[in-house]
């Protein structure tokens, strides 16, 4: 099965959110006087990424494309937010490399069941969670004081570790639709 884009309403949303992503971590990274434009366009990201996926399931425009560019647009912007972060020095390094580290395996996840099983293993619930932790998260990083140091990293403990949490169901489904291919 070969991939394609799909003119529908929710992929074009996706790539909207995707060339947004650098504007917004060009204004994070312009300092605090850009600090309200950044947090903005962070919501508005975040927001189309909410619309998307409702237009997607309303209006029955769901895709392959969607299903696979949609969640890695989101592991694009989550890590460019965070390394944009780190690199004004509002975030400790292990907290985007932590992140990093998940979002790869999930992508060589993803890819690999897609390339055995040609399906495309969309976000499940606790996925969804996660995502929601992060961006209340990031949403507080934005207008926290910069002292205390540890408290940046201390917001990131609970969806990190919720992360991981979602990185383990998500293990034990690819296993699974692992084991469906090769019983076959």
């Amino acid at each position: 099965m070969r991939l394609k884009f799909e003119a529908t309403i929710p992929n074009f949303l996706t790539l909207l959110r995707f060339l947004a992503i650098p504007v917004m971590a060009w204004f994070i990274i312009a300092g605090d006087d850009k600090r309200l434009l950044s947090f903005v366009l962070f919501l508005s990201i975040w927001l189309t990424d909410l619309l998307d996926g409702y237009i997607a399931r309303r209006f029955n425009q769901t895709s392959d494309f969607g299903k696979l560019f949609d969640p890695l647009v989101d592991k694009i912007f989550q890590l460019t937010l965070a390394f944009s972060m780190f690199a004004i020095g509002r975030l400790p390094l292990w907290v985007p490399l932590t992140l990093a580290g998940r979002e790869l395996m999930m992508i060589a996840g993803s890819a690999m069941i897609y390339r055995k099983n040609e399906q495309v293993v969309y976000a499940k619930w606790h996925g969804k969670i996660t995502t929601v932790l992060f961006v209340i998260a990031f949403a507080a990083l934005f207008w926290i004081p910069n002292e205390p140091d540890w408290l940046a990293g201390a917001i990131f403990v609970p969806p990190i570790l919720w992360s991981f949490v979602s990185y383990v169901v998500y293990g034990l489904a690819y296993i699974k639709l692992w084991k469906v291919k090769h019983d076959r």
